[in-house]
């Protein structure tokens, strides 16, 4: 998992750069926190992903499994 970038950050927290490196020196279990969050969100976005490509590749043979029945 990568971490974010600072652009991402800053953008996404809505803080500039120079509260992004004060939490990382003066609160650090802040800082991360919020990456960890970031890496949960990207595994879950995976996760997600890969539960839609397996639904579809249900659907896809249960509806050859229909046409063959029929």
């Amino acid at each position: 998992m990568m971490t974010p970038s600072l652009r991402k950050l800053e953008s996404d927290l809505e803080v500039n750069k120079t509260t992004l490196h004060n939490w990382k020196k003066n609160r650090p279990k802040l800082f991360e926190f919020i990456i960890d969050s970031y890496k949960d969100k990207e595994l879950l976005k995976k996760n997600l992903k890969l539960m839609s490509e397996q639904k579809k590749r249900l659907e896809e043979e249960i509806h050859l499994t229909l046409q063959r029945v029929s």
